[in-house]
């Protein structure tokens, strides 16, 4: 009898042990982190009358568990520069912590060469304006990450999708790989859906509707560049699968 019970008891702290040893996951999940989002109108938050309008960051919340907690700062017209200017960065900087991320998207509006205030040529200003966020986050203990800009609904005759963004998105890629920070390549998954969905599918992902369709535009409205918000949750997915490849530290934070 005593043998038995000493190789129960021996049995029980085994599988004791092992449920925490298997878990590591869970056990990192406990610790809260925040989510901050430095971006444009393609990820910003619009008041409900706005409907359907939706950023991605609007919407980037329903993917996480509760110990995730995204605060999305991206706003309307914003460029990387303007963004620093109007002190949008300066109210990230003052509240994040170490252990939080700081997802960085821009491009659309730096790409304005007639704005002197928002334009930055893509492999000079826009490389040295995106280091200022990448070596402030990580001097308060944060984490970085690049996202190369979404496609427009820009096609070809062909169906495929036509660059818009011109130099932007190789010189994310390049800056990326020489500050050794994740680059989730927004622009690449998001030319396969456009070109899956087809020219008129597409119109479904974008802020396309008819008139009198919403009550805010009662004209209807074709924009080829903000989501709708089946569209902002089709991009949402599409980052969550890269996060899953380049930013595998937020995995046990994913729902």
């Amino acid at each position: 009898m005593p043998v038995i019970f000493m190789t129960f008891c021996a049995m029980f702290a085994a599988a004791t042990l092992l449920l925490f040893v298997e878990a590591p996951g869970a056990q990192e999940a406990q610790k809260k982190i925040t989510i901050y989002i430095a971006g444009d109108s393609t990820a910003c938050n619009y008041a409900v009358q706005q409907a359907p309008r939706t950023g991605w960051g609007q919407v980037f919340q329903e993917y996480f568990k509760p110990e995730a907690t995204v605060k999305n700062f991206a706003a309307s017209g914003r460029s990387s520069r303007s963004f620093i200017a109007e002190k949008y960065l300066e109210r990230i900087f003052a509240e994040i912590k170490p252990g939080d991320y700081l997802f960085i998207q821009f491009a659309h509006n730096d790409e304005k060469q007639t704005d002197p205030d928002r334009y930055a040529a893509p492999f000079t200003l826009f490389k040295e304006t995106l280091t200022i966020y990448i070596d402030d986050a990580r001097k308060t203990g944060a984490n970085p990450v690049l996202l190369t800009p979404v496609n427009r609904r820009t096609f070809d005759s062909q169906g495929k999708v036509i660059n818009s963004h011109g130099d932007y998105p190789r010189a994310i890629r390049e800056l990326g790989e020489a500050l050794k920070v994740p680059v989730l390549d927004m622009t690449e998954q998001t030319r396969i859906l456009l070109e899956k969905a087809g020219p008129d599918g597409a119109k479904k992902i974008f802020l396309w509707t008819r008139e009198s369709e919403y009550p805010y535009y009662p004209k209807g409205i074709a924009d080829d560049t903000h989501f709708q918000l089946s569209g902002a949750r089709e991009v949402c997915a599409l980052m969550i699968e890269e996060i899953k490849t380049r930013v595998p530290a937020l995995i046990p934070y994913l729902k």
